[in-house]
């Protein structure tokens, strides 16, 4: 059984690190949006690729204002997600090794 509990113990780090990462990069993709940064630069479009499917769909379900707060409903979302499907996972774990 303690295979299985580091598995779960396994996943849930790497999708803690992974999920704060992801956060990190939402971020700095709100920060750039607010000056008029080269659509050319390679980072920008890294992030504009990799935040843009997860910020669409939000967008698009918020009532159109002035501010986009997309980025805080998916900052959110990722809070909510490791504090409660991290926590289940690692909590799982613990019943698994007791």
């Amino acid at each position: 059984m303690f295979v299985i509990r580091n598995l779960l113990l396994a996943v849930a780090s790497v999708m803690n690190m992974a999920l704060s990462l992801y956060m990190f990069i939402i971020i700095a993709r709100a920060l750039i949006s607010w000056v008029s940064p080269d659509p050319y630069n390679p980072i920008v479009q890294f992030l504009y690729t990799v935040t843009e499917p997860v910020l669409r769909p939000v967008r698009r379900r918020l009532p159109m204002t002035g501010i986009d707060l997309s980025p805080v409903i998916v900052i959110l979302a990722i809070v909510f997600l490791q504090q409660f499907v991290v926590l289940s996972l690692r909590q799982a774990a613990m019943l698994i090794g007791s």
